[in-house]
C-alpha cells in the first residue's frame, strides 16, 4: 500500500520533481501531465496544490529565492579589502550552485525560451556581484588602486567568467578541467580578473 503523503510533503515532492523537469526541458517543454506522471499521481493531485503550471513554476522560483545566498556574513567576517570580499561572495555563490546545478540549468532554459519574468529573477541573483564591482571599482579608481575601466563592462566580464566556470565544472563535466578543483579554479579566475582591472592591494 502506497504511503499517503501529508500536504506539505506532497507539495515539497512536487516542487523537487518540477524543478528537475523545468531544468531539463524548460517551462514550455514540460506539461503538467508529464510532471504528474513522473510523480506517479494524477494531474488533479497537482492542481490541488498549484492552480496552474505557471503557479508551479513561480513556486519553484520562490523556493530558489528562499535559499538564496546571503552575502552579509561574507562582508562581516572576511577582511574588508575588495579582493577578499569579492572572492568570498564568489565562493559562496559557486558552492551553492555546485550543490544544486538545476538552478543554473533553469537559468539557461529561461534565456533560451525568452521568458522575461524568469530572466529577471535570475538576473537578480547576479546583482550583488554587479553592484559590488561597479561601486568598488569607482572607489578604487578614485584612490588610484585600479585602472579607470568601465565598471559595467568589468562586472559583465566577471559574471561571464563565473558562469563559464560553473558550466564546465557543474553542468558539462568538461574533461579538460576534471583534475582542477572548483574553488582552486575560482581563486585563479578572481586573480586574473583583478589583474585585468589593474587592482592594487592597499599598503
Amino acid at each position: 500500500m502506497t504511503k499517503r503523503l501529508k500536504a506539505a510533503e506532497r507539495r515539497a515532492t512536487i516542487l523537487a520533481v518540477a524543478k528537475v523537469l523545468f531544468a531539463d526541458k524548460g517551462y514550455h517543454g514540460v506539461s503538467v501531465d508529464e510532471i504528474a506522471k513522473r510523480l506517479g499521481v494524477s494531474p488533479a493531485v497537482l492542481y490541488q496544490h498549484f492552480p496552474s503550471k505557471e503557479a508551479l513554476y513561480e513556486s519553484v522560483l520562490n523556493e530558489i529565492s528562499e535559499k538564496r545566498e546571503s552575502y552579509v556574513d561574507t562582508i562581516l567576517t572576511e577582511p574588508s579589502d575588495f579582493k577578499s570580499v569579492l572572492l568570498g561572495m564568489a565562493q559562496l555563490f559557486v558552492n551553492s550552485i555546485s550543490r544544486d546545478p538545476d538552478y543554473l540549468r533553469m537559468e539557461l532554459m529561461s534565456a533560451l525560451e525568452d521568458a522575461p519574468a524568469a530572466q529577471h529573477f535570475f538576473e537578480n541573483r547576479w546583482r550583488s556581484f554587479a553592484d559590488y564591482i561597479e561601486v568598488g571599482l569607482k572607489e578604487l579608481a578614485a584612490e588610484g588602486r585600479a585602472s579607470d575601466v568601465n565598471p559595467k563592462a568589468a562586472s559583465l566580464m566577471f559574471q561571464g567568467m563565473i558562469r563559464e566556470l560553473l558550466y564546465v565544472k557543474c553542468i558539462q563535466g568538461n574533461e579538460r578541467y576534471k583534475g582542477m578543483a572548483l574553488n582552486s579554479l575560482l581563486e585563479q579566475m578572481v586573480d586574473l580578473f583583478l589583474a585585468a582591472i589593474g587592482y592594487k592591494q592597499a599598503a
